[in-house]
C-alpha cells in the first residue's frame, strides 16, 4: 500500500509513519517543520517532502499515486487559534481542501482524517458520544469541525471511502514542549526542571488521556479494516483530573515542586471524557496503555531527547 501522510514529521504522525513501515506500507511525507522534525523520521525508508498543505501545485504532485491519504498536518491548539485565527482556519480549512481535492482528481480510494474533541465544546454528557452536539469554543474548535465537514461531504458525494478520528488528549514519544504545547510536555519540562506548575482553574477539570501508539494504531486500523464513511470518538473512555496528572508526573519525575493556580483560560473546557464503544465495535479497538507507566516512558524519553529545548 502507498500512504501519503500530512504532517508525517510530526508528533503524532511520525508514530504513524514508524507504524507503516513496519507493516510494509510505502510512505511519502508531506510537512512543512513548524512543528515536526526530520529527527523523528530517522531510519525510515520513506519519501519526504518539505512543504505546505497550503500549496495547491505541491499537494497535488503528492497524492497522486497514492491509495490512501492520512490528513494530520494542521495548526493544533485553542491558544495558538486564539492568537492567530486566520492562520489557523487557512491551514485547518483551506489545507484540508487541497487534499481533498488532489484526492478527488487522482482517485484516492480511502482518506483517515484527524479530527479533534475539541470540535464538542463544552460537554452537555459525559462521556461523549459521537453523535453529541457539537459547538466548538475556539476558533481551533471551528476549523476542525469545518474540515471534518468537508471530509465527510467529499466522501459521500464522490463515493470515497473517509474515516474522521476525533482525537482527545494523546501524549507520548515525540511530543515536545513549545510555547502552545499540550499540558503533559508542560509539565514534564516543570517537573524536571524543578519549576512550579502552573494550572488554569482550580485543577478538577478532566481530560481523557491516550497514548499516542493507539492512536497510530486506530488510524492504521480505520485504513486497512473499514470502508466506508465513518466518524469516531479516539479516546481511553477514562479521565483524570488535571490535579491528579501533575501528582503523577511529578511522582514518576521523582520531583516535589509548587503547584501556582491561575485564572481559567478562555477556549478550555471543565470535563472531557470519549465514549469509544463504536470504535471497540467497528475496529475492535482497546487502547493498551497505562497511565503511570505511559508517563515514566514518556519521561524517560523526555529526559534524553536533543530536541526538546529548540522550540
Amino acid at each position: 500500500m502507498n500512504a501519503l501522510v500530512t504532517g508525517g514529521a510530526g508528533f503524532i504522525g511520525s508514530n504513524l509513519v514508524a507504524l507503516l513501515r513496519e507493516e510494509g506500507w510505502n510512505v511519502r511525507v508531506l510537512d512543512d517543520l513548524s512543528t515536526g522534525y526530520e529527527q523523528n523520521l530517522h531510519n525510515l525508508r520513506l519519501e519526504f517532502v518539505r512543504g505546505d498543505v497550503r500549496d495547491r501545485e505541491l499537494v497535488d504532485q503528492l497524492v497522486e499515486g497514492v491509495d490512501v491519504v492520512f490528513h494530520l498536518a494542521a495548526s493544533v491548539g485553542n491558544l495558538r487559534s486564539l492568537e492567530h485565527p486566520q492562520e489557523d482556519a487557512d491551514i485547518n480549512v483551506i489545507g484540508t481542501v487541497n487534499i481533498l481535492e488532489s484526492a478527488r482528481k487522482h482517485r484516492v480510494g480511502k482518506i483517515v482524517y484527524s479530527s479533534s474533541a475539541a470540535i464538542f465544546g463544552e460537554l452537555l454528557t459525559t462521556p461523549i458520544a459521537e453523535d453529541h452536539p457539537q459547538n466548538p469554543d475556539s476558533p481551533y474548535g471551528v476549523s476542525k469541525l469545518a474540515a471534518e465537514h468537508y471530509v465527510l461531504s467529499f466522501a459521500k458525494l464522490y463515493g470515497v471511502s473517509a474515516v474522521s478520528l476525533r482525537y482527545f488528549n494523546v501524549f507520548g514519544v515525540h511530543q515536545r514542549y513549545d510555547a502552545y504545547g499540550n499540558v503533559i510536555p508542560i509539565f514534564a519540562k516543570r517537573a524536571l526542571s524543578g519549576t512550579p506548575i502552573t494550572i488554569f482553574g482550580d485543577g478538577e477539570q478532566t481530560r481523557d488521556f491516550i497514548n499516542v501508539r493507539d492512536v497510530a494504531l486506530a488510524n492504521y486500523r480505520a485504513a486497512t479494516f473499514l470502508d466506508g464513511v465513518h466518524v469516531f470518538n479516539c479516546g481511553t473512555g477514562q479521565s483524570i483530573t488535571i490535579n491528579h496528572l501533575a501528582a503523577l508526573i511529578q511522582e514518576c519525575a521523582g520531583s516535589n515542586v509548587d503547584t501556582v493556580y491561575e485564572a481559567p483560560r478562555l477556549g478550555d473546557v471543565r470535563h472531557c471524557r470519549a465514549d469509544i464503544s463504536r470504535m471497540h465495535e467497528k475496529l475492535g479497538f482497546v487502547p493498551s496503555g497505562d497511565m503511570k507507566a505511559d508517563l515514566r516512558a514518556y519521561l524517560d524519553w523526555f529526559r534524553q531527547d536533543s530536541q526538546t529545548e529548540v522550540r
